[in-house]
């Protein structure tokens, strides 16, 4: 399993139920390692799509405390269980920063996009740079887009 996460320099990932950042370059890389693939997202990240549709070209598999939640294109899920039982090995958690923290002992890598600024937030994803479970494994060249510097960064869990 996999996850993707946009962040600032301090590791904050949304603000009052936002993202931080909107990248066309990072959302087209967002696209290119999810498409085809299972996601694993919340229902709250779900309602920041358009439309509050799921992501089209993939299984969109949503974590729901709302028994009663349902969505068109998507499975919900009531608890993590049983969303571990959907045959899901090769999904992408893709937020939000609940999710983030349930799913992210069972990703073997995360991809992220570190923006190279700080914005006010009250999410934040956990810090791999400070966790000794994880490396970092790539690091691309700084980039910029729209006054935003950001590159891509990839972390494999140790062992």
């Amino acid at each position: 399993m996999k996850a993707i996460v946009a962040v600032d320099e301090n590791w904050a990932i949304g603000c009052r139920g936002q993202l931080l950042f909107r990248i066309s370059a990072d959302l087209k890389r967002f696209k290119e390692l999810t498409l085809g693939r299972p996601v694993i997202l919340g229902r709250k990240t779900l309602s920041t799509f358009p439309g509050g549709r799921p992501l089209p070209g993939r299984r969109n598999l949503i974590l729901s405390r709302d028994p009663s939640f349902t969505v068109e294109g998507g499975e919900v899920f009531s608890d993590v269980p049983r969303l571990l039982k959907a045959g899901i090995d090769d999904a992408a958690v893709i937020g939000g920063g609940e999710i983030y923290k349930e799913f992210l002992e069972f990703c073997d890598t995360v991809y992220v996009t570190k923006v190279l600024t700080a914005r006010p937030a009250d999410v934040w994803f956990p810090n791999l740079d400070a966790d000794p479970a994880w490396e970092k494994t790539e690091e691309g060249p700084i980039l910029e887009e729209n006054g935003l510097s950001f590159r891509y960064v990839t972390y494999a869990r140790k062992g």
